[in-house]
């Protein structure tokens, strides 16, 4: 049962993202790196929101995305699609904050910032629609 903390939490988190998604396109212009490591941290609270709502959380980025794959994609709650989109900006945000010589391109960085988006989006309406059914 979803109580008045845990929907707080949950939007909290997905304003978060937001600010995350709202860095990646101004850095897009500047810097790609930081462009794609807040597309993926908009993902990660995204991700930490919904999540939320069933009162988990870990410590771990390898928990939270383990979590939500098993509980929201392989439930076919959100489009298995979003598997890869979750592995992809976890890997590219790896590669470009640890990696000393990774290159990031352009149209890897557009596409992860279109991810970000599109997965902001399907968490939110999901939310939406927790809550609305919720009242």
């Amino acid at each position: 049962m979803l109580n008045k903390n845990d929907i707080n939490l949950a939007l909290h988190r997905i304003e978060q993202a937001n600010e995350c998604l709202q860095s990646a396109e101004i850095a897009i212009e500047t810097s790609l790196k930081t462009s794609i490591n807040r597309s993926y941290y908009c993902i990660f609270h995204a991700m930490r929101a919904v999540l939320a709502l069933d009162k988990f959380d870990s410590r771990k980025h390898s928990g939270i995305i383990s979590a939500f794959r098993q509980r929201y994609i392989k439930t076919g709650e959100f489009d298995p699609s979003f598997s890869d989109v979750i592995g992809a900006a976890f890997e590219v945000r790896n590669e470009s904050d640890y990696e000393d010589f990774y290159i990031v391109s352009e149209s890897e960085a557009q596409q992860q910032l279109i991810d970000a988006r599109t997965f902001l989006a399907a968490t939110v309406m999901y939310i939406d629609k927790v809550v609305d059914l919720h009242d």
